[in-house]
């Protein structure tokens, strides 16, 4: 297989990992001002499978998404007033929390353990960057953002964390076992 080849297929991976991003984002439990949502299983699971990379790519084609108003983010909302507004901080910090797991992953291995590792380091990555920008959007103190913005998610985020580990590294392998992604890592 060519470069080439190599390279759109991961392209066409992390595309498809977008949109899974926006179908799992619909998944919501609403709360008064940040929705617990699918979005952070998809991104654990993107960054899992798909590493530092096209994890990363694949966030930035879903925000691309959401800001030319496509109805991508949670309850299908879309546009840039969603990334500027209470719960944007979050779906800015998928960037770099793909980033980190995927990387993480890249230089230990793509097993539970170090997936589950990569991926709470993750959450704490996300939850850290939707806390900032709900402090100020908000124009609220620290403590009452981290009561809204942070606390309600650190037990479901563990188990979307475990989720995302568990799936992801299985996912992964079947995806190398197709011959559809190299292993260990995608190609570069």
């Amino acid at each position: 297989m060519t470069e080439t080849n190599r390279r759109l297929k991961n392209f066409i991976l992390a595309a498809l990992f977008a949109a899974l991003i926006a179908i799992l984002a619909q998944v919501t439990i609403p709360l008064p001002l940040v929705p617990i949502t699918g979005q952070t299983l998809a991104v654990g699971l993107t960054a899992t499978v798909l590493g530092s990379r096209y994890g990363t790519l694949a966030i930035l084609i879903y925000i691309l998404m959401g800001v030319i108003g496509l109805p991508v983010f949670s309850e299908a909302k879309g546009g840039l007033p969603v990334l500027i507004g209470p719960t944007g901080g979050f779906i800015t910090g998928f960037v770099v929390t793909a980033y980190v797991t995927g990387l993480i992953l890249e230089k230990s291995r793509f097993t539970f353990w170090p997936a589950l590792l990569a991926n709470l380091i993750g959450m704490v990555v996300t939850l850290l960057f939707g806390w900032i920008q709900l402090k100020y959007v908000m124009s609220w103190g620290w403590g009452q953002a981290l009561a809204v913005g942070v606390y309600p998610f650190l037990a479901v985020g563990v188990i979307k964390a475990a989720l995302a580990a568990y799936l992801g590294v299985l996912v992964r392998k079947r995806l190398v076992s197709a011959r559809l992604i190299s292993s260990p890592h995608i190609s570069q």
